[in-house]
């Protein structure tokens, strides 16, 4: 006679196990703990075989009678049940594998090498913010073109074009990657090529003029901000490096500062061109890093950030330095490090070797602060 469910539910278990049997070998195991499991008997190949359904009552009587119900037509197209189940395992542990974030990390640790760590956790944080909460756990070969487009309109929403443009661009390597590597057939955001909105020309920060660099000091000396955001904003006038490699820098990397040859030695990975940069040191610039060293409470960094392990935020100088429009010594956002190149240097030195060209740069800024090179 068929099981109910009312049998199933009041069966108690006993000192050894025993089975309620539903018909065509489907049977309900009850252990002595009182656990209950569908299980299906039946033979392939003149061998006895057991396949196991799930749990019940999760599983409940209907759903344990349509897998009896399949593994016997399964049985008639001589399939075995236990193995269109073992595939099935294996599918759906493929497919928690092959999710969208898996793939991605696995991309970014075999993408990052050849990249500086500043850069490659850029990147990170970029798919951490905007791609997996959207995407993350769907598995990348099922990811469809409306699904990236939903991700990148709401990044648009936020009004970062740019953004979503090269979020894009950084999905579609991901996508190729795992092409690559046989976790999908297609890059689905090549069919996103005039979806997106226009991003427009970039805006960037122009270099100070020349005539404003006097009114600049001035104002400078007068800031009221933090006392290392200010030395900060005069390094850059005397270094005129880029904010990224100044608030980096490590006091490991200065040399003979209490000697008249004092020289930061720039690692070639925290250089934008990949090449290590020479910077000879002033008077004026040795002074600062004193000040700087007093400020730093043995930290190995030159610009430590309060609280952290790690160097001073690039929103500190570019919005508490250089535009704080609610101080008396406000200061337009501006391009140090161009107006070394555009105003300072001589256009003739475009046509000289690199290494030449960096020689008598150097050679140029300590003539202009007093200095003989």
């Amino acid at each position: 006679m068929p099981l109910t469910d009312t049998k199933c539910r009041n069966a108690k278990g006993e000192i050894k196990p025993r089975k309620l049997f539903d018909g065509g070998g489907l049977h309900l195991l009850i252990n002595p703990d009182g656990a209950k499991y569908w299980r299906l008997a039946y033979r392939r190949h003149g061998k006895q075989r057991t396949l196991a359904i799930g749990v019940y009552p999760a599983i409940g009587m209907m759903e344990a009678r349509a897998a009896r119900d399949e593994a016997k037509r399964n049985l008639a197209a001589n399939i075995d049940p236990s193995v269109v189940k073992q595939e099935r395992k294996r599918a759906a542990k493929i497919a928690t594998d092959n999710t969208f974030e898996a793939v991605a990390r696995e991309w970014h640790e075999n993408w990052k090498g050849a990249r500086s760590p500043y850069y490659a956790a850029q990147i990170l944080r970029r798919l951490e913010a905007d791609a997996f909460p959207a995407i993350g756990r769907r598995p990348i070969a099922a990811l469809e073109p409306p699904e990236l487009l939903d991700m990148l309109r709401k990044v648009e929403k936020r009004g970062v074009n740019e953004t979503a443009r090269r979020l894009k661009q950084l999905v579609g390597q991901i996508f190729r990657f795992a092409i690559v590597t046989g976790r999908a057939k297609r890059d689905p955001s090549v069919d996103l090529k005039d979806a997106l909105r226009a991003t427009g020309e970039p805006q960037r920060h122009r270099a100070m003029p020349l005539s404003e660099l006097p009114t600049f000091l001035r104002k400078l000396e007068c800031y009221s901000g933090e006392q290392q955001t200010k030395l900060a904003l005069k390094l850059v006038t005397l270094t005129f490096l880029r904010t990224t490699e100044l608030r980096a820098g490590k006091w490991s990397e200065l040399e003979n500062l209490d000697e008249n040859s004092a020289v930061w030695r720039i690692p070639a990975e925290r250089m934008k061109m990949r090449l290590e940069h020479l910077v000879p040191l002033s008077r004026q610039a040795v002074a600062v890093l004193r000040e700087l060293r007093a400020l730093s409470g043995g930290s190995p960094n030159i610009f430590p950030s309060p609280g952290k392990g790690d160097c001073m935020s690039s929103n500190t100088m570019l919005y508490a330095g250089i535009s704080r429009p609610r101080h008396d010594a406000w200061f337009p956002r501006r391009r140090f490090h161009d107006l070394e190149r555009n105003q300072l240097v001589q256009p003739r030195l475009d046509r000289t070797p690199a290494f030449t060209r960096r020689t008598k740069r150097s050679a140029t800024r300590l003539q202009r602060c007093g200095v003989d090179a």
